[in-house]
């Protein structure tokens, strides 16, 4: 039997991500945690746990396989919200309870099934619905179930009295569900909300019917007919989007405001008031609004305004329990936390998240150290304090009282989650995940007068001195995503594969990354190819001189999505430092993506067209000089594989020899094994061959 390998471990396990406790909730007592999990990296089937804070003791509350479900049947709806999520597991992905956390409700293959959390004795049940179910949610007494099928936002009584309280009005409506731009680019993954007392629903109404229809079909199967999607492209018109409330007893108000200046909805919180935050089209403007639940009209609670954009920060808005709103803003050059319209936070702390609003305390994560996140907390008796200390990346959930963190960093594997009580840890949620076969090798650096965070892996055989090795650069590079990080992540492990294979891998952050603050992100506004590849640049020649080692006759770079758009960029432009690139999924032609990310850093294409030309890289096909790897997947419904098969047709009426490699049946995501596993050693086979190794 062959030994196992590290490309083959990274797609068994998803990118190490089976077998981690994730997605928790905290009953209201603070007494019990919920969570799923699968069994280990070779297992894909999420189960549904909690855990007893007092004794630390886990119990198994749902598991798919106890059903008698056999293969998972994901309906279409379902499989476009993982695809927004990146989910890449199956099973019970995620679960929904009511206030008491007493109930949870959860659906597979469109089924809707609810178990009691309370009762140890209870087994997970299927709920007759409607199907195929998606999103399904219990009302915050328990009595109901409300969820969305066939567009159609339904509650379903316990005892199996089921209806529909919005059916689609037109062809291309959709009641409950996030739009295209809200769960890819906003991070709302949701469209409707319970009232506190369970009496009424707020949804969202999608109407689609005034987006472009895009059609991404598999060649490979030509009597299948296309997808089609409705797609959101940048200067294109978006969807219509409006609010409902729908109370049970069949009442219907729609919620006011001025849906032409503000088109998008951006979060809703309903707590002891229910707050909507919208934004303008060009993103400048927000406002934070009240809702008043019984006749719909809308109050404004807060206005910020910037020249570039308002940022989004997950969590917000909020209100602590003496009804103070919770919010951040960009002051000078800091992300800072707002209560009640005051900054409590300091200068240089950058605010990332707010998670969670105990009473009047606030569990948010913050960022000093641009390579590290930690949790903090701030309450109006002792202001903002550290929550944890220990150098790594941190997430935290809190209520009445229980904390539970979840830290990776540096000096282990995975991620460790403790759960703590009263200043202390009382127990620990064990992770199931698989041990990588190797160990990052990883030093962190600073690049150049802008200090870009850097990481360096070398081979673990490598001795200084012993002999110059060829370069890789593995960056992802734009805004929304950090690389460079204290932990131990996949992207670091897979650097280390590459470094092991002979390679010096660095890893640069540059400008418009996360976790620098509002001048960094804003330094790429208008400008997304030029200053992030001089970035990448800065980076090569502070690591060469760093490692002496380093060869730069030979460097190659690697990327995915904007990291891919990045590679293909380095060698059009600068085939003087780079020498060969793989570029897979890379958005080469601007115009081609979404309305709210793009339009965020290059403004409308009608105002601005020039900004789109010269960041995008078709016309500079003629240019190529250097081996080239194009890979897409070609059922990618993000960076949709027009933008590799056009570039490649640009590529060949200038003569220019490249490779592609398309992926049939595969999205923005590898979450196929064997497509994950061989695209690592088709990526390292072309970068050898390529650099002359």
């Amino acid at each position: 039997m062959a030994e196992p390998s590290f490309p083959r471990q990274f797609a068994r396990t998803r990118r190490f991500r089976l077998g981690v406790p994730r997605r928790f909730g905290i009953s209201p007592d603070g007494g019990r945690v919920t969570f799923i999990r699968s069994g280990g990296g070779d297992d894909p089937v999420e189960r549904l746990w909690t855990l007893d804070v007092a004794t630390g003791e886990e119990r198994l509350v749902a598991d798919p396989g106890a059903l008698g479900l056999g293969a998972e049947d994901v309906p279409e709806e379902e499989k476009a919200r993982r695809e927004r999520s990146r989910e890449q597991a199956a099973g019970i992905v995620a679960y929904a309870t009511d206030a008491a956390a007493r109930l949870a409700a959860f659906a597979l293959s469109g089924r809707l099934y609810t178990v009691a959390l309370h009762d140890p004795a209870a087994t997970a049940a299927e709920l007759p619905a409607s199907g195929p179910v998606i999103d399904p949610r219990p009302d915050p007494t328990g009595a109901r179930v409300a969820y969305v099928s066939g567009g159609a936002l339904r509650v379903v009584d316990l005892d199996g009295t089921d209806r529909a309280l919005a059916e689609p009005d037109g062809p291309e409506v959709v009641y409950g569900l996030a739009e295209h731009v809200a769960a890819e680019e906003m991070g709302r993954d949701r469209g409707y909300w319970w009232s506190p007392d369970g009496s009424r629903l707020l949804a969202a109404r999608v109407d689609n019917s005034m987006l472009q229809r895009w059609y991404i079909s598999d060649p490979s199967q030509p009597a299948a007919p296309p997808k089609v999607i409705a797609y959101p492209q940048a200067g294109t018109d978006n969807a219509d989007v409006s609010l409902w409330l729908l109370g049970l007893d069949g009442s219907r108000v729609p919620v006011e405001w001025d849906r032409k200046a503000f088109e998008y909805l951006v979060s809703v919180y309903w707590g002891t008031s229910l707050l909507i935050v919208v934004q303008s089209r060009d993103q400048r403007t927000a406002r934070v609004l009240r809702v008043d639940p019984d006749t719909g009209a809308t109050t404004v609670v807060r206005e910020d305004h910037d020249p570039a954009w308002v940022d989004i920060v997950s969590g917000t808005p909020a209100l602590t329990a003496s009804g103070a709103l919770v919010w951040t803003a960009a002051l000078g050059a800091t992300y800072r936390l707002l209560v009640d319209g005051e900054p409590v936070t300091p200068a240089g702390l950058q605010v990332r998240a707010v998670l969670d609003v105990d009473g009047d305390t606030v569990l948010f994560a913050g960022t000093a150290e641009p390579t590290e996140t930690h949790l903090w907390m701030y309450s109006p008796e002792d202001g903002p304090r550290p929550v944890t200390t220990e150098p790594g990346v941190h997430e935290g959930w809190l209520g009445a009282g229980t904390l539970i963190v979840a830290a990776r960093s540096l000096d282990h594997f995975g991620t460790r989650v403790t759960v703590h009580r009263n200043g202390r840890q009382v127990a620990e949620i064990a992770s199931h995940a698989e041990t990588p076969l190797l160990t990052p090798r990883v030093t962190l650096m600073r690049a150049g007068e802008r200090e870009l965070c850097t990481a360096v892996l070398l081979p673990s055989w490598h001795e200084p001195g012993t002999g110059k090795l060829p370069v890789l650069m593995a960056p992802y590079g734009g805004p929304g995503l950090q690389l460079v990080l204290a932990a131990r992540t996949w992207d670091m492990l897979v650097a280390q594969w590459f470094a092991e294979q002979g390679f010096a891998v660095v890893v640069a952050d540059g400008r418009g990354t996360p976790g620098r603050g509002p001048v960094w992100d804003r330094s790429v506004r208008g400008e997304l190819a030029t200053p992030v590849l001089e970035d990448q640049i800065t980076a090569l020649h502070a690591a060469a001189d760093r490692h002496p080692d380093l060869d730069l006759s030979r460097v190659g770079i690697r990327g995915w999505s904007f990291g891919g758009f990045l590679a293909a960029l380095a060698v059009l432009r600068r085939p003087d430092v780079f020498h060969a690139a793989v570029a897979g999924a890379p958005p080469t032609d601007q115009r081609l993506y979404d309305t709210y990310w793009k339009e965020r850093y290059l403004g409308h294409p009608d105002e601005d067209p020039d900004a789109y030309t010269r960041n995008s890289i078709i016309h500079e096909a003629a240019d190529l000089t250097r081996p080239l790897m194009l890979i897409h997947g070609l059922a990618d419904d993000n960076v949709i594989a027009a933008h590799t098969l056009r570039f490649s047709s640009a590529l060949t009426a200038a003569g220019r020899p490249h490779t592609v490699l398309p992926l049939t049946g595969v999205t923005h995501m590898t979450p196929q094994e064997s497509v994950a596993e061989n695209l690592l050693l088709l990526q390292l086979d072309f970068l050898k061959h390529s650099l002359g190794m």
